[in-house]
């Protein structure tokens, strides 16, 4: 016989007041990877979920001197640490309606009338048995994405602070330049871009503050502010340098939003990116614009590239998972970006689409909350 781990044990509290009655359930219940705990008062059965939070279900009789079932569960359903735990009232009382609500009201999940049919109560508890085991599983789950969250948070830390360095090289590298191509009469279109890039790098810096900031924060503490989501667009165009051939309008008005302007700023970064990286037109033309949407506000990022195919749109959120178009400029794609998109828009409540034809461009809508 294979040995369980504890991990994989479904423990049943077992509550009445006659001991032969415990041991008919127990015999009726019992199956390989089942522990039992018998409890013959509320009293007791009280001090074993308080001592014991592997407990999955509670199988309650209602009538019992001193605390009956009633009042067992409506302890249980009030405290936080015991008011998930599934309750099965066992109970010989009548089936009149005045009872069964009562008994739902204080926290029971399901109701048996003794004399107990045996089909029917395995039946139920190989149910909430698997329940348990799915719940378990998901609290297992979460509790890893919590550590790859935090690993990954560490991981962004990391990286952004060893950026510093050079991009501090990077700055006086081009100040330095700067000021030697206004003693050398440089051309004005040289001492321009000198100064794009320079600005550029105080916008990389800044950002990279930014992730610092993030990665030592909270979701709860990360700052909200308002953020004029027009400015931030004309910004990012001035700072983005797009190719002679791309024309990107923004479409007015935009509203000013209280969000968190790092997340929604890493949305449109991505996005606009993306629609240049794979344009492949003469003239390539990104259209930006929102639409009033209630309580939030539903933004487009529209371009004249390849599109996207019908296939693709199925899973070009996915992680790893690439469009079949490749990009027109000198530029690899790891399939993570529309991932992690997907997921900040959907942090913030809102949903992330793609609308699009092979050959006629495509459209990406998201929401965000105002």
């Amino acid at each position: 016989m294979p040995i369980l781990d504890s991990y994989n044990e479904f423990t049943i509290l077992l509550v009445d007041d006659r001991p032969e009655n415990l041991i008919s359930l127990e015999e009726m219940l019992e199956k390989e990877g089942r522990v039992f705990i018998k409890a013959t008062s509320g009293n007791e059965a009280l001090r074993h979920v308080l001592k014991n939070d592997r407990i999955g279900l509670i199988m309650l009789d209602v009538q019992m001197p001193g605390m009956d079932g009633f009042e067992v569960a409506k302890i249980l359903k009030s405290n936080p640490r015991t008011n998930d735990i599934s309750i099965i009232f066992v109970t010989a009382l009548s089936k009149e309606e005045q009872y069964v609500r009562k008994g739902f009201e204080e926290g029971a999940v399901d109701y048996l009338q003794k004399p107990l049919d045996i089909s029917v109560t395995r039946a139920k508890v190989n149910v909430f048995e698997r329940l348990f085991s799915h719940q378990r599983d998901l609290k297992r789950t979460a509790n890893q994405l919590e550590t790859i969250n935090k690993q990954l948070e560490k991981f962004v830390y990391v990286v952004a602070h060893d950026l510093k360095s050079p991009l501090t090289g990077l700055i006086a590298a081009l100040s330095i330049l700067e000021m030697n191509n206004e003693d050398n009469d440089t051309s004005a279109e040289a001492n321009e871009y000198a100064g794009y890039a320079k600005s550029a790098a105080y916008h990389m810096s800044d950002m990279i503050n930014d992730l610092l900031d993030y990665s030592r924060k909270s979701m709860a503490e990360q700052t909200i502010e308002d953020v004029n989501v027009l400015e931030l667009l004309n910004q990012m165009a001035h700072l983005l340098f797009l190719p002679r051939h791309i024309r990107l309008t923004i479409q007015e008005p935009m509203p000013i939003l209280r969000t968190r302007k790092l997340k929604l700023q890493q949305v449109f970064q991505n996005l606009i990116s993306n629609a240049v990286k794979y344009n492949d037109k003469p003239v390539g033309l990104i259209e930006v614009g929102a639409v009033d949407a209630g309580n939030s506000v539903e933004f487009y990022v529209r371009d004249n590239g390849p599109g996207v195919s019908k296939s693709d749109q199925q899973s070009i959120f996915n992680l790893f998972q690439t469009a079949s178009a490749a990009p027109t400029i000198a530029e690899s794609s790891t399939g993570v970006g529309l991932n992690i998109l997907k997921m900040l828009v959907e942090e913030q409540g809102g949903k992330i689409r793609i609308e699009s034809e092979l050959g006629q461009g495509a459209t990406f809508f998201f929401t965000w909350s105002k």
